[in-house]
């Protein structure tokens, strides 16, 4: 074993948030048995390439970044690399046989065991793991994110995630906290609550939505500022559920709602559950009485069966709605999804062209939301130093970080990371603010 400890191990982390937090917890464990985590593949002896599979962009960005690393395996200037996440959660036989010159794949289940399959790796007798709580950050350390539950159960006919991640389950309550109170010790001071499906927590676990409970444990936690929501299902928003959002301070004032789309065939078609006049009465609901609520929505377009009337309809709801941020996703064709199977295809070139536009409406509204915002002061979570522009960067509580805008502050020597500050902002330039600070705050 000790031949072991002491080793340099990196990781390329491709997947998403949830994928990202089963990877800090595999670093932790490395750490913890004597490895040492470094951040530059090119110093490291083992290379974690932690993948996605969600989509064909992120199959092929995986598939990209593991023979570099393999790459760099037969120039000797690796001696293992193993790839965990999704793509061999759903691609493990195939992978197996294509690509031998990988050390080792990691399902779900092996990530408890990183430490194990690296001794087997090097020939060394594998050791008994202390199991501890712990997680080695790989973003800012002013937030983290918290998952609170695996898989997805929700059958939408364009997903994957069922079959790669199974069926939803929810994290216990207990489990949850701990791990909340464990990332304020480390001076984490938002949490980012993830799952595919946030708004159904606790139901397979407890029989009843246990979401708001969990919540009202998580605001008590000291040092811990803002909480955050992500992926929000709009049939399950309730005003109960709104009524808190709205009125409990640690709660920030922001949700992401994946709509998908806006006509009733294609949402029908989706298999997803809120209707054309739910989501238009959904989202009057929220612009009208909840004002304070910045909104993120999702948008598949190319979708099956989408036509031209179908799509102009979606364009018009954009324009009318006018969210906050809102992403947007050509439809792509997965295999063994439901949609794969479905008639009406619609031609690539269709759906580039479509993404463009929407995109292009969609940063209008946002241009004009944040010329509106100019000159106003707002509190921003300090996340970074910058050497390269000598400034700071953050967030505010309405941005979340590496998805909305980044605010950029002006060199202040009052100013530290992991702090917040209130700030001017000045200017746009289309992906940042900049502003200048105002007055420091707790």
């Amino acid at each position: 074993m000790n031949d072991l400890k002491g080793k340099k191990v990196s990781a390329i982390s491709l997947g998403c948030d949830k994928n990202r937090v089963d990877l800090e917890k595999m670093l932790f464990r490395l750490k913890e048995y004597g490895f040492s985590v470094v951040e530059d593949v090119d110093d490291a002896d083992i290379v974690i390439v932690n993948t996605c599979a969600f989509i064909t962009p992120a199959k092929e960005e995986a598939v990209e970044n593991i023979f570099k690393m393999l790459l760099k395996k037969e120039q000797k200037k690796v001696e293992k690399v193993i790839v965990s996440g999704c793509l061999p959660q759903r691609y493990l036989k195939e992978l197996k046989e294509d690509i031998k010159e990988v050390d080792a794949f990691l399902t779900l289940e092996d990530n408890e065991r990183i430490c194990e399959i690296i001794e087997e790796l090097y020939g060394q007798k594998p050791q008994k793991q202390k199991k501890k709580l712990g997680r080695i950050l790989t973003n800012h350390s002013s937030y983290a994110y918290l998952k609170i539950a695996e898989g997805c159960s929700n059958g939408c006919s364009f997903c994957t995630i069922p079959r790669i991640k199974g069926g939803y389950h929810s994290f216990s309550m207990e489990k949850i906290v701990d791990e909340a109170k464990y990332l304020a010790d480390l001076g984490v001071k938002e949490l980012i609550l993830v799952a595919q499906d946030v708004s159904r927590y606790g139901e397979d676990l407890y029989g009843e939505n246990r979401l708001l409970p969990l919540l009202q444990k998580l605001v008590k936690i000291k040092n811990i500022e803002w909480i955050r929501l992500h992926y929000i299902y709009p049939e399950k928003i309730s005003k109960e559920f709104l009524d808190y959002l709205s009125s409990e301070p640690k709660i920030c004032q922001y949700l992401d709602i994946p709509l998908q789309h806006i006509d009733d065939e294609i949402l029908k078609s989706m298999r997803r559950r809120l209707d054309e006049n739910g989501t238009r009465n959904l989202v009057s609901t929220l612009k009208n009485n909840y004002p304070s609520i910045h909104i993120r929505t999702t948008f598949l377009v190319g979708y099956p069966s989408e036509t031209r009337k179908k799509f102009k309809k979606l364009c018009q709801f954009l324009k009318e709605s006018m969210f906050d941020f809102a992403g947007f996703f050509p439809y792509y064709r997965e295999e063994n999804t439901a949609s794969f199977y479905m008639k009406k295809q619609v031609r690539e070139w269709v759906k580039k062209a479509r993404f463009k536009k929407v995109k292009k409406i969609q940063n209008q509204i946002v241009y004009e939301k944040a010329q509106s915002m100019l000159g106003s002061n707002f509190k921003v979570l300090v996340d970074s130093f910058s050497p390269s522009t000598g400034n700071f960067f953050g967030h505010t509580e309405f941005f979340s970080p590496t998805v909305d805008f980044g605010v950029e502050i002006i060199y202040n020597e009052k100013i530290e990371v992991g702090n917040f500050v209130t700030v001017k902002f000045l200017s746009f330039d289309g992906s940042n603010f900049k502003g200048e600070i105002y007055e420091s705050s707790k």
